[in-house]
């Protein structure tokens, strides 16, 4: 099985490329990520679960970054700092067994890996801001 570090990254990637290609279906870009992501199918599984998961909460992620973003708008925002938050926040908010301070610290490390410094910073202050409001601690977590 793989690591949630690998599980997030190929999420964040595929977000990506769905963000690139607006009007594609979640089935038919799962179709066309596997051939340039391949994995087994338990590991295929456990990815297509999140996403499938994110893909039924994306719009009120996005409104959540939407009311966190001041002065900014969805489409201003760096199309891989947009889909890490809507992972970091996915977790933070529909992912109860994982603690919110993990979720914040794995999508940090992604956003310098993929991103930028400065952009580990923003997604930091966001996700951190959501953790707040959620009224979830930060090493709280509900198998």
């Amino acid at each position: 099985m793989i690591s949630r570090r690998k599980i997030r990254e190929l999420i964040v990637q595929f977000l990506y490329q769905w963000e690139m290609n607006k009007g594609v279906g979640l089935d038919n870009m799962l179709l066309d990520f596997w051939d340039f992501s391949p994995l087994d199918q338990k590991d295929k599984e456990a990815v297509e679960q999140w996403l499938k998961e994110i893909a039924e909460h994306k719009e009120a992620i996005e409104e959540k970054i939407n009311s966190y973003v001041k002065n900014w708008s969805l489409d201003r925002l760096a199309p891989v700092d947009k889909c890490i938050l809507i992972l970091g926040i996915y977790e933070i908010l529909y992912r109860k067994d994982i603690p919110p301070a993990v979720s914040i610290n794995e999508s940090v490390e992604i956003a310098k890996k993929y991103s930028t410094e400065e952009s580990g910073k923003f997604v930091n202050g966001i996700l951190d801001s959501v953790l707040k409001d959620s009224g979830r601690k930060a090493w709280m977590s509900c198998p």
